[in-house]
C-alpha cells in the first residue's frame, strides 16, 4: 500500500523494490484498506486487472508462463 511521497528503494541487481514505510504505518493502512470495486468487466483492462503479477514475478501474463511445460521455442521462419 504505497502511498504518494513514500520512499522505495530499487536494487536493480538485486531485482527489488522495497517500500522503506515504518511497519506500524503499514500495518494501520491494511487495517484501513478497502478495496475498490472492479474497474472493467471486460477487454484489455479486464484482462490486465486479472493476469498481470506482480513486479517480484516479473510483470508479465500469467497465461505466458512457461514453468509448467516446455517453452515453445521460436517459430521457423522461411
Amino acid at each position: 500500500m504505497l502511498r504518494r511521497g513514500d520512499e522505495v528503494r530499487i536494487d536493480v541487481a538485486a531485482r527489488s523494490i522495497d517500500m522503506l514505510v515504518a511497519p506500524e504505518a503499514l500495518a494501520r493502512r491494511r487495517a484501513g484498506f478497502v478495496p475498490p470495486p472492479p474497474r472493467f468487466e471486460r477487454g484489455y483492462g479486464w484482462m490486465v486487472s486479472r493476469h498481470i503479477g506482480q513486479a517480484h514475478v516479473g510483470c508479465d501474463f500469467d497465461f505466458l508462463e512457461t514453468s509448467f511445460d516446455s517453452p515453445a521455442g521460436e517459430p521457423d521462419i522461411f
